[in-house]
């Protein structure tokens, strides 16, 4: 489908300031500060002064909080987010109510007992975004994520993201039958976007540690809907 660039320019500005080098600056501007956030329900909560908030920003990570202080920026990350930036970059520290910095066995066991499929969820997000793409919720799209090829305010998102796991009959119980496969394309043909489905694998390794999702294995397919027209023959080709 390829992507779709919002105004004239947008392609440019994408191309002078790609999206691995905004997240490599955020890596050593969070790593130079010894940031933290604060475990809060399903979500952790990050304070940022103004340079970190631009980063956040420019690199998609997390959802800016209004508050009334003047000097920072609360961002709401999602559990995903926070440990990509704790476990896979290595530059966010995440504490608990106790103040006390937790370990990343300590946030695995946390996140996966507020969520079920953060296993799944977490190995699909970090396979997106260690391939530069910005992954944000698909909620409203009926899927996991839609995923842009740079930040949102440049382009559209070009992926609805759905995520397979071994075992559970279909993509979270979803496209098991023909009438689910033909309503989901259409849906994401008529908001302009392709549908990827990404079967993880787990090889045997469970997910009783964070380890073990470095081991997992991820599929990429594009379901798109046959379209009739594009394979008739060419009716002036004809003798």
């Amino acid at each position: 489908m390829g992507p779709r660039w919002k105004g004239k320019g947008a392609e440019a500005r994408a191309l002078a300031d790609p999206m691995s080098e905004i997240v490599s600056r955020l890596k050593s501007s969070l790593i130079e500060s010894n940031a933290h956030g604060l475990l809060s329900g399903c979500s952790v909560l990050l304070a940022a002064e103004a340079v970190q908030s631009d980063l956040l920003n420019r690199a998609c990570f997390g959802r800016p909080v209004v508050t009334a202080e003047k000097d920072e920026q609360w961002f709401q990350l999602s559990m995903e987010e926070a440990f990509y930036l704790c476990f896979t970059l290595k530059c966010l520290s995440i504490h608990g109510g106790d103040n006390c910095r937790k370990t990343d066995e300590e946030l695995w066991k946390y996140m996966t007992e507020k969520k079920s499929t953060f296993p799944e969820f977490f190995k699909a997000y970090a396979h997106l975004r260690m391939k530069n793409w910005v992954v944000r919720s698909g909620s409203q799209y009926g899927v996991e994520y839609v995923a842009y090829r740079h930040h949102p305010s440049l382009v559209h998102s070009e992926y609805a993201v759905l995520i397979s796991t071994e075992g559970d009959g279909g993509e979270n119980g979803r496209l098991r039958v023909w009438s689910d496969v033909h309503c989901t394309v259409r849906l994401c043909g008529s908001v302009a976007k392709a549908l990827l489905v990404l079967y993880i694998g787990k090889c045997g390794k469970g997910d009783t540690s964070p380890s073990c999702v470095t081991l997992y294995s991820v599929e990429e397919r594009v379901v798109a809907r046959w379209s009739p027209k594009d394979c008739r023959e060419d009716q002036s080709d004809r003798p």
